[in-house]
């Protein structure tokens, strides 16, 4: 086999990674540029212009620096994605009024399936996007796993996982979290963020906002069970709930959660306020309310409508987002309109992706012979593994 990292190598997020056989050619991931402000479509023969020469795209999650591309790719080249991956970036989009994809091929969790002459296994993995998984692609006993984006640090247990994996030929391996201000620190679990919050509010009986990604969904379990154990309404609007809605199960939705009430920011979608009929909420109800409340930076107009008819003074933010974000413009503005306000901004957040420890257990399961950096501006870090070969200066390697 052949890998060709077409694009993700030394830098965070627009993977575009070539896996080939002599016959059976495969993108793993296909993903638009954080930096890039606008969609900006790269010139690859095959995949974007031209004649097809690609037998299939696999998309390991929903996030834009994996997926933003896909609509882009000529039409005759299958994509392959996650059932409730698929459903989330779906209804996100449309409710966005975005361009999405439709009807692609719908993988289960580790059924194998071929594309071409290479057998793909995915395994679902934990991170901060829904149904999120790794690839193992097994081509003449050639194995090579593709990690994605994961962590350990979620709600679901890592070390099942581990044990399903095989020794694998090569790794390609995410490394987000190695930039140098993040170099041994270890992530807070998602329980152990429910137990902060919690302590946080004890005694605080005023409102709380959570500025917070609504595709988020560990992080929506997490709010909700520290709204619940806080004895506050837990709020989300339309966007959110159609979200929920779509998971459903024992994600909290506002469909067969009592507690979890809808509330319309944009009259635009009331429409979908009314399918849920038992748990909406309107602006008089929640100014008598205590309430836990998913915000995002684009609902400044709707809360300075809220803060005219309560008083926000005493009110908590919790910032549950990477603390880059803090440096948009549009973001600086919405914390400085809060803060005037009377609210305190608290940060209560963990990353979406791998620590240290989750490297070592990984490698030390799979033994691979090659280790492959992607999704990271730290490749270097990887030589530690001394019993592996580190690639992260070449393009493409043959095994």
């Amino acid at each position: 086999m052949e890998i060709n990292i077409i694009r993700g190598q030394n830098q965070i997020g627009g993977s575009i990674i070539e896996i080939s056989s002599e016959s059976t050619k495969i993108i793993l991931d296909i993903g638009s540029n954080l930096e890039d402000k606008e969609i900006v479509v790269p010139e690859i023969d095959g995949l974007f212009k031209g004649e097809a020469k690609y037998d299939g795209v696999l998309i390991s999650h929903y996030h834009s620096d994996h997926v933003g591309l896909a609509t882009r790719i000529l039409p005759d080249i299958p994509i392959y994605m996650g059932e409730k991956s698929y459903e989330i970036h779906k209804v996100s989009n449309e409710y966005m009024e975005r361009e999405y994809l439709k009807e692609p091929k719908v993988f289960k969790v580790e059924e194998e399936f071929l594309i071409g002459d290479i057998k793909i296994t995915p395994y679902l993995c934990d991170h901060s996007a829904f149904d999120a998984y790794m690839f193992l692609l097994d081509y003449e006993g050639k194995k090579i796993l593709y990690t994605g984006d994961f962590r350990s640090n979620g709600r679901k247990s890592f070390e099942p996982l581990l044990r399903k994996l095989p020794k694998v030929d090569v790794l390609i391996i995410e490394g987000t979290n190695l930039s140098n201000n993040k170099i041994g620190k270890i992530n807070l679990t998602e329980r152990e963020l429910e137990k902060k919050g919690i302590e946080i509010l004890e005694g605080n009986d005023r409102p709380v906002f959570v500025l917070m990604a609504g595709t988020n969904i560990d992080r929506i379990v997490t709010l909700y069970k520290i709204a619940n154990a806080t004895k506050r309404l837990f709020l989300i609007d339309t966007y959110v709930g159609v979200i929920t809605d779509t998971i459903g199960g024992n994600i909290p939705n506002p469909r067969t959660f009592s507690n979890v009430r809808i509330f319309l920011m944009n009259q635009d979608k009331y429409e979908i306020l009314k399918n849920y009929p038992q748990n909406k909420i309107g602006k008089n109800e929640i100014a008598n309310s205590n309430f836990m409340m998913c915000i995002r930076s684009s609902m400044k107009q709707y809360l300075e409508n809220r803060s005219k008819e309560f008083s926000f003074e005493g009110c908590v933010l919790f910032y549950s987002m990477w603390e880059g974000y803090k440096k948009q413009e549009n973001m600086k503005e919405f914390l400085e309109f809060m803060e005037e306000k009377g609210v305190k901004t608290i940060s209560l957040h963990t990353s979406g992706h791998a620590d240290e420890k989750d490297f070592d257990k990984l490698i030390k399961k799979i033994e691979p012979e090659i280790i492959i950096p992607v999704h990271t501006e730290n490749s270097e870090w990887f030589k530690r593994y001394e019993n592996c070969e580190v690639i992260y200066d070449k393009n493409i390697i043959k095994i």
